[in-house]
């Protein structure tokens, strides 16, 4: 058993460390992640930042920050007030929050560069007035039903490498059920919650997406305008790290999938995406056993549905606060990057469309 410090809450900002044991790397190379989060801390999900910046991140992740993300503790409330105050200047009109844990955010996903970071907050409220249908009212109450029937889950326990994993599972969803639309925004809502701990905007987090059950009505369903909004959003208008993409139980029809995102992936993001297939021996060899549930060949228990639907809802609050609310970019001008041509996107989506049927 090694040792790793770890922060004990409720002390000033120089942060108190306790030493605890930390599992060694197993004979396949992982390491295990240990108990939940739940067992250890007798709570759930991290909790965010307290409303007054304190720094919550271990001495082994203030490393990492610094090594990836150019972020130096000791510039680092300074580099909030730099972006802050181009905010001031540059868009005095933005009704957004300005306070330190929530401007760090974008400065982390950006690197540390201020004019990237602005212009990936401008995005990010920019999604809101191009998106209105995702974005109006919402909070988690109003996806209860994408909750429950399980369209999405977060394993309650992180990788090795400190990531949350968000499981997707777009067979469980019929067109009948509800609009598509329904689905972004319970993803766009666990994106929310995600990031809220400093540990997720340092490690990022890890999808898994499972297409068992997919068929040609899910497949043909969203079409190429909503994929390059999600793709979008999530590359260009969301402060978060996707690290890697999985695929399993892709069918045939994957390849007609993949044809409507790939063309508005950027190729870093493309060679994030690993087809695993059935085999489950292939996903092991990125996600350990002991984080997966059952059903995916892990021994972390079976999927639940209900805590993280639990995590959500219990936010329902805070959601109203950041969403219920009127448009932050009244007067402000948007960034042609939040502009989408929906044409453009319509006329390939007749043609792709042809594909899918091929290939199903």
């Amino acid at each position: 058993m090694a040792e790793r410090a770890v922060p004990v809450h409720g002390t000033d900002c120089g942060c108190a460390w306790q030493i605890h044991k930390q599992p060694m790397a197993d004979q396949n190379g992982h390491i295990d992640a240990g108990p939940s989060l739940e067992q250890v801390a007798g709570m759930g999900f991290p909790a965010p930042p307290p409303p007054i910046y304190c720094c919550t991140l271990t001495p082994e992740l203030v490393a990492k920050a610094r090594e990836e993300l150019q972020e130096k503790p000791e510039w680092r409330l300074r580099d909030v007030q730099a972006l802050r105050d181009m905010i001031l200047k540059e868009q005095p009109n933005l009704r957004t929050r300005l306070d330190d844990a929530f401007l760090l955010r974008f400065l982390r996903a950006r690197k540390f560069d201020y004019d990237r970071a602005l212009q990936l907050l401008l995005n990010y409220h920019g999604s809101r007035r191009a998106w209105p249908e995702v974005f109006q009212n919402l909070k988690p109450s109003s996806v209860k039903h994408v909750l429950d029937l399980g369209f999405l889950i977060v394993l309650p326990r992180p990788d090795p490498q400190g990531r949350y994993i968000l499981c997707l599972r777009p067979g469980k969803w019929k067109p009948n059920d509800y609009p598509f639309v329904d689905n972004i925004r319970a993803i766009y809502l666990t994106l929310e919650k995600l990031i809220q701990p400093e540990e997720t905007q340092v490690n990022g987090i890890v999808i898994l997406v499972d297409y068992t059950g997919v068929g040609l009505s899910q497949a043909s369903n969203p079409g190429p305008l909503l994929a390059k909004k999600v793709v979008s959003i999530l590359q260009d208008g969301f402060p978060i790290r996707i690290k890697a993409v999985n695929i399993i139980n892709e069918p045939r029809i994957f390849k007609g999938i993949f044809a409507i995102i790939k063309p508005f992936l950027k190729e870093k993001m493309a060679e994030r995406y690993v087809l695993h297939g059935s085999d489950l021996s292939s996903l092991h060899r990125v996600i350990p056993h002991s984080v997966l549930p059952e059903e995916y060949g892990g021994v972390a228990g079976r999927l639940d549905m209900s805590a993280w639907a639990q995590t959500l809802l219990e936010a329902e609050e805070e959601f109203v606060v950041e969403f219920c609310q009127p448009d932050p970019l009244d007067g402000v001008v948007l960034p042609d990057s939040m502009l989408y041509e929906g044409e453009q996107a319509e006329d390939s989506y007749r043609s792709l469309r042809s594909q899918l049927y091929y290939c199903y």
